[in-house]
């Protein structure tokens, strides 16, 4: 069997999600909202695209920009967090947190 199908499209998410600042964190251009904010209220609270741009003042097309580049980004944006994590739980173990 051989699909003959419309050729996929390839999608420049660089028009909604930058990485230049913020600690190179993947964000929403514009905002200091990480994709993986997005990403983790889409799936923890199962809140549809339309309630996740109600709830973070985005765009529908900035959600479903930020929740296709966490997917094809999951490994490396998990191991970002963690890695975060693990900094804010050695700076407040040392009192660095006032």
């Amino acid at each position: 069997m051989h699909f003959t199908g419309p050729a996929p499209v390839t999608i420049d998410l660089r028009k909604y999600i930058d990485t230049a600042f913020y600690g190179e964190r993947p964000h929403i251009r514009g905002r200091r909202l990480p994709v993986t904010t997005v990403a983790a209220n889409w799936e923890q609270r199962h809140l549809s695209v339309a309630e996740l741009a109600h709830e973070f003042s985005l765009s529908e097309e900035e959600v479903l920009a930020a929740l296709l580049y966490y997917r094809e980004n999951q490994a490396e944006l998990d191991a970002q967090d963690v890695q975060e994590q693990a900094l804010f739980d050695q700076q407040f173990q040392r009192g660095d947190h006032n």
